[in-house]
């Protein structure tokens, strides 16, 4: 019975691997849509203080520079200021060296990390972040429809295109055990428990070899183990026990793989979309895969989706944390709330008029912003 799991486990990462590049190329069509609501809006700017925080580490980052010196030369513009991240600092000081500067918009040029650190100052201000994809996952990139393989296209977009309010979050974690608390603004889906896991234990040097399916041999790995009892309170009502193996909240859903990760969930209305997984086994997780990839609308008891604009989770053993990808830690409590349109993006003039699934419109915001309770 054991080898026959094994092989099965096996079997299983073979086809996440094989079905994952596959879905860049086949399933894209059926997982591409709108992840926002809101039409954009020309900043209606004629001149603009050009500021650009960016990793300098990154392949492209050479090239990014160059990208954009040129256009602001070519726009008659001032040139732009560069503040570059170190290891010590991912960009918390540039981000507010760039508002100290003036700037009408600031470029970032880096990874999911890098983006996070910049949301995280220019949330709540009205400077307008330009997105240089430079980075592995490039998750919020790909939820507001930038071509992240045309850097050009991105400068172009980020500093002559339309823009955006999007929702941010925050997530707090505390460790009983420790005494320790931190906490953590995200863009597009943080974590507790198993794929925090995975995001933790990924290989740096496989995830340059081979970018994102980089996560699937750690993911392999951190199949087997046991659920954990949690309390999940949702907007406050009273907390209720559930056993999983993970817990996601999203801000937006697509993610890398051309997969529509949560099709609900929407960057700019003012909600969290929650999934609790509970998997016993391998077969467990096969079915997830298969329901996510397939977009089969059958429900499983092992994944459940709620809505929800705060959302405390509390356990006894402390559990691995994640933001966007980011490790951030292991918590005995998990504090998420929702800070509605808080940010300001740029964006093809066209994000918002893709079709929206199911219909879209206003009359699909309004229904699918409630909350719904756990059983």
């Amino acid at each position: 019975m054991r080898d026959w799991l094994l092989y099965l486990v096996i079997a299983g990462a073979l086809v996440f691997a094989v079905s994952s590049w596959w879905g860049v190329r086949r399933l894209k069509a059926k997982h591409t849509r709108s992840a926002v609501w809101e039409e954009t809006h020309n900043p209606g700017l004629v001149r603009q203080k050009v500021a650009v925080v960016i990793n300098p580490i990154k392949s492209r980052s050479a090239e990014a520079r160059v990208l954009v010196e040129s256009a602001c030369l070519a726009a008659g513009w001032e040139a732009p200021r560069f503040f570059e991240t170190t290891a010590e600092d991912p960009g918390f000081s540039q981000a507010r060296a760039a508002v100290e500067y003036g700037a009408d918009v600031v470029l970032v040029g880096g990874g999911d990390g890098t983006v996070r650190v910049v949301a995280d100052v220019l949330a709540h201000t009205d400077i307008a972040m330009g997105l240089l994809p430079l980075g592995t996952g490039n998750l919020l990139a790909r939820n507001v429809h930038l071509d992240i393989g045309n850097l050009h296209g991105c400068v172009e977009i980020a500093l002559f295109g339309h823009q955006r309010f999007i929702d941010t979050a925050r997530m707090t974690v505390e460790n009983a055990r420790t005494g320790q608390s931190a906490d953590h603004a995200f863009l597009v889906i943080a974590g507790m428990g198993m794929d925090a896991e995975v995001v933790g234990d990924t290989n740096d040097g496989l995830k340059k070899a081979v970018g994102w399916l980089a996560y699937t041999e750690a993911g392999v790995r951190h199949l087997p183990g046991r659920r954990k009892k949690v309390s999940i309170a949702l907007d406050d009502q009273p907390e209720q026990s559930r056993k999983i193996r993970s817990v996601l909240f999203a801000n937006c859903g697509l993610i890398p793989g051309g997969i529509d990760f949560i099709p609900q969930a929407m960057i700019d209305d003012g909600m969290l979309d929650v999934v609790v997984m509970s998997p016993r086994s391998a077969i467990g997780w096969l079915a997830m895969y298969w329901k996510i990839v397939l977009k089969h609308k059958r429900n499983l008891p092992v994944m459940t989706y709620y809505r929800s604009g705060k959302i405390v989770i509390k356990c006894a053993e402390p559990m691995p944390t994640q933001v966007d990808g980011d490790p951030s830690g292991e918590a005995t409590t998990v504090t998420v709330r929702v800070a509605p349109r808080s940010l300001l993006v740029r964006v093809r003039e066209d994000a918002a008029s893709e079709e929206l699934p199911n219909g879209g419109g206003a009359a699909g915001k309004s229904g699918s912003s409630q909350t719904r309770n756990l059983p």
